[in-house]
């Protein structure tokens, strides 16, 4: 069944209803913590049972269902016209959609997601693309990818790029593309562009034999799904390596078992596998490293962390109760105190050796 179809399955519900004299309504997962569980097939947290219920039955519901029909017809042309639209692109469409347009993006990305739950189709499939540059790569890989023009190109992600790296494309499906060689033995994961480009300036890609990427943060979904083909398609261990403060921590839980508003899709972006590497509240007292003190949002998160399932194990619970404890979080680069070279040459080593890793 192509996207075309599963969307229109949603508008012939809706008009079923209205034809049988019912109040419209479409029925989603739940995208509550309170509905994640764990999927045993794909190792990744997802949305459970739970459902609620879009309906007609008030203004808002009535809106948000006219909203609905409007942007379907939007993917709809897109597909058939082989065109692709920012989030933000389809936000401001809708300023010439009268009644049915969007107060504010906010509204038009939550439905895109809804589409997504309620189809099990990937936005990428709509047509809908990011507004975030995507991430930076450098290792030893040669990666082919689709030009604009059809054609396809080899790049090697060492020879062929400068310091800033390859760039991950918003598509990183087989289509557009794939990986056609690779001598490097893992993946490193880095939250900051600043280590990034430390590790890269170190060279510590040759060094460790590692393909460094660079998640800006909260890393894109491309990143996420790039990761996870390099993981399972070239059988490569992965391993995170962010601050250590609770905002790190997620981002590292992303990229392992999925983040709570993509539940629907984890199986396509996460990498259960993915190993953390970040500092943690037991790195800063081993290793003396500079410090802030956690303010109340920082609290609040590492207590909220403590019933996420994705923390609930015992390296995490301890962890996080220490960090509640010293009242400290720290960043990759308070490691510089010891110089420029200290994280490559000492600290990394270190860890990797730790969990099993050769450097």
């Amino acid at each position: 069944m192509s996207t075309l179809d599963d969307l229109r399955k949603i508008a012939e519900k809706i008009y079923s209803d209205l034809e049988k004299g019912k109040v419209p309504s479409i029925t989603l997962a739940s995208r509550t913590k309170s509905n994640i569980v764990f999927d045993d097939r794909y190792r990744v947290w997802k949305y459970g049972e739970q459902k609620t219920t879009r309906s007609a039955v008030s203004l808002p519901g009535a809106y948000m269902l006219l909203r609905t029909i409007y942007v379907m017809d939007f993917i709809r042309k897109m597909i058939e016209e082989g065109k692709t639209s920012t989030l933000r692109e389809l936000y401001y469409i809708s300023e010439g959609w009268g009644e049915a347009k969007f107060n504010a993006q906010d509204e038009s990305d939550k439905l895109a997601e809804d589409l997504e739950i309620i189809t099990g189709r990937m936005r990428e499939d709509f047509k809908l693309r990011p507004e975030e540059d995507g991430a930076r790569v450098i290792g030893d890989i040669v990666i082919e990818e689709r030009t604009r023009k059809g054609e396809k190109r080899r790049i090697h992600c060492q020879d062929d790029v400068g310091d800033a790296g390859y760039s991950i494309p918003y598509n990183v499906e087989k289509d557009k593309l794939n990986f056609v060689e690779v001598n490097a033995d893992k993946i490193i994961a880095v939250e900051t562009g600043g280590m990034f480009d430390r590790l890269v300036e170190n060279r510590f890609d040759e060094k460790s034999n590692s393909i460094l990427v660079h998640l800006k943060g909260q890393p894109a979904r491309s990143t996420r799904r790039f990761i996870k083909r390099m993981n399972e398609e070239l059988n490569l261990p992965v391993i995170v390596f962010t601050d250590g403060d609770p905002w790190s921590y997620r981002i590292y839980a992303s990229v392992a078992y999925g983040a709570i508003k993509t539940a629907h899709i984890s199986e396509y972006l996460a990498t259960p596998s993915a190993q953390f590497l970040g500092v943690t509240p037991s790195d800063i007292l081993n290793y003396d490293l500079p410090s802030d003190d956690l303010n109340k949002e920082d609290v609040a998160a590492l207590q909220s962390e403590l019933s996420d399932p994705r923390f609930n194990d015992e390296f995490w619970l301890e962890e996080i109760k220490l960090q509640l404890e010293i009242k400290k979080k720290a960043e990759q680069q308070a490691l510089a105190k010891y110089g420029l070279d200290y994280v490559t040459d000492v600290y990394l080593p270190e860890k990797m050796a730790e969990m099993g890793y050769e450097v």
